[in-house]
């Protein structure tokens, strides 16, 4: 591959400023955070800042660069996209835990304004819960894979923006919600065992979703026969490979994530009470 190619792929396809602008503010807060973080002797350590920016670029790439063309004519790569949307790298952004980094950036955040405009702070409290986050997560995977609702979607721009950008921004919220700490004590986000459950929970759907798709015997998703494939590949084997790829990786994700939530739950300091880790009352 030629330099040329290489620069071909990486322009953007459809120019989103949207993207431009909250990307690159992402990527501008973090690294003023993090050098403020720095210079006091403190700050993430160089994994989570891997993490993130790796996380970051994830999503610039498959939204930003050849690659979305690419989703837009082949089902596996779509599939591939919102692997990457909806789990990877929210996964990383989110493990990366980078409020503190944000807040060394902006001391008197906007959104601490904006989360106080009434019906604001209970409606994110309320999807921050692990059972109705663990649902929206599911039911947005779901929901874009109805072959008819599919079909709008990639024939139409913007309710395909809407597709990809409401799959980014739940998953954001659904892993910020698994890795986010807080207080055990106070935040009912926070109890461990309820957060595992729902980890194991939102498994048997996504196989179940992945699985009927890629073991269908009919072509579910003729848009891209209609738009053309852009890779020589069959309908059904490229139907097969996105089902794959809804079923495995993104169920296993699952599996890193309670690898990364036991891992804290093992580091809690000894003063956190057992009790204070799971729902209900407290003598």
């Amino acid at each position: 591959m030629s330099a040329a190619d290489v620069l071909t792929f990486l322009m953007p396809y459809e120019p989103s400023p949207f993207v431009w602008l909250v990307c690159g503010m992402a990527l501008g807060l973090f690294l003023v955070g993090l050098r403020r973080l720095r210079r006091r002797g403190r700050g993430p350590s160089p994994l989570a800042v891997l993490a993130f920016v790796l996380g970051l670029l994830l999503i610039y790439v498959v939204l930003q660069t050849r690659y979305d063309y690419y989703a837009q004519h082949l089902f596996s790569l779509h599939r591939l996209q919102h692997l990457v949307l909806h789990h990877v790298a929210p996964f990383l952004i989110a493990w990366a835990a980078p409020q503190a980094v944000f807040a060394a950036a902006v001391p008197n955040s906007p959104i601490r304004r904006f989360a106080a405009v009434p019906g604001v702070g209970p409606l994110y409290r309320g999807i921050q819960q692990p059972v109705v986050a663990g649902v929206l997560f599911v039911v947005l995977i779901w929901l874009w894979l109805v072959p008819r609702l599919h079909l709008y979607a990639m024939l139409n721009l913007p309710l395909y923006n809407l597709m990809n950008w409401g799959m980014a921004v739940d998953g954001l919220l659904f892993w910020w919600m698994m890795f986010n700490m807080g207080d055990p004590r106070s935040a009912p986000g926070a109890y461990f065992g309820l957060r595992l459950l729902v980890l194991a929970l939102i498994m048997a759907p996504q196989i179940l979703i992945g699985s009927s798709i890629a073991l269908s015997r009919q072509d579910l998703y003729d848009v891209y026969a209609l738009c053309g494939r852009v890779l020589p590949i069959d309908a059904m084997t490229d139907q097969q490979i996105g089902g794959l790829l809804t079923w495995i990786p993104a169920a296993m994700m699952s599996v890193a994530g309670a690898l990364v939530l036991a891992r804290r739950w093992l580091e809690l300091p000894d003063a956190v009470a057992p009790d204070a880790l799971v729902p209900g009352p407290r003598p």
